[in-house]
């Protein structure tokens, strides 16, 4: 239920940025999409079982170790975790990402798969189209992140799986906004920091969406390249799904989406 919460907020921050820009038009106050998200989030807390506050202390607990575990992250791994997705019995954040991205790239059919990637494409050229070139300009600054951001998630990969890595990878990109003069110039802050944020938020969620879909188009590839090597026994069938789930599994925590 929390997937559909954050949606909410992200689409809510997303129109206030907008109506923020043009001040002398108003908006709406949107007061029962806010309530929905809070209560989307908060209900399940409350109205538990058994509401006490060291049990719900106790489920906030419980659910920052599921957020910030380190299970299913190892390559030996891969076997338990879709199994695991399978009986929904994840114990991480990770893990049950992970699961849900194997379970759809390796059981979809590529008809499907590539007819997702071509309305993407079609509902990104509208986007690029319709955005401001200001907005479009931010881009840069993004990618830049991303790149700093790939370097520490290969020294993750280096340092044996070590979660310190993957954290600096998140911390890479809010370092990125102050640095943004480096890149785009004066721009970023002209006339100031506040008015350019909306810019900053609806460029970065384009950019994301932009990132999911080469992270696509790449297991798509992967997933191409497994059909057509040549299958003779049932031990070769089994090597062909343990190499997607390895591609699937990197580029789970390279494109962070």
């Amino acid at each position: 239920h929390y997937r559909p919460a954050f949606t909410l907020l992200l689409g809510y921050l997303i129109y206030t940025c907008l109506a923020y820009q043009d001040i002398g038009r108003g908006r709406l106050p949107m007061v029962l999409v806010v309530l929905s998200m809070i209560a989307w989030v908060i209900t399940p807390v409350v109205f538990s079982p058994f509401p006490r506050w060291s049990l719900i202390r106790q489920d906030m607990q419980e659910f920052s170790h599921f957020i910030t575990g380190g299970a299913g992250t190892g390559e030996e791994e891969l076997q338990e975790v879709e199994e695991r997705g399978q009986k929904g019995t994840v114990r991480s954040l990770f893990e049950n990402g992970l699961a849900q991205e194997m379970r759809a790239w390796v059981e979809s059919p590529i008809f499907a798969l590539l007819c997702g990637i071509a309305f993407k494409a079609v509902a990104a050229g509208f986007a690029v189209i319709a955005l401001p070139a200001e907005i479009l300009d931010f881009l840069p600054i993004f990618l830049v992140a991303l790149s700093f951001s790939w370097v520490v998630v290969l020294g993750y990969f280096i340092a044996g799986l070590n979660n310190v890595f993957l954290v600096l990878s998140v911390i890479v990109w809010p370092v990125a906004v102050p640095c943004a003069h480096y890149i785009v110039g004066s721009r970023w802050s002209h006339p100031d920091v506040w008015v350019r944020m909306p810019e900053y938020l609806i460029s970065i969620c384009l950019f994301f969406f932009l990132l999911g879909m080469v992270k696509e188009l790449v297991l798509i590839l992967c997933r191409l390249v497994c059909c057509m090597s040549p299958c003779t026994s049932r031990s070769t069938e089994t090597r062909k799904v343990g190499h997607m789930h390895e591609c699937v599994r990197v580029c789970f925590v390279y494109f962070l989406v």
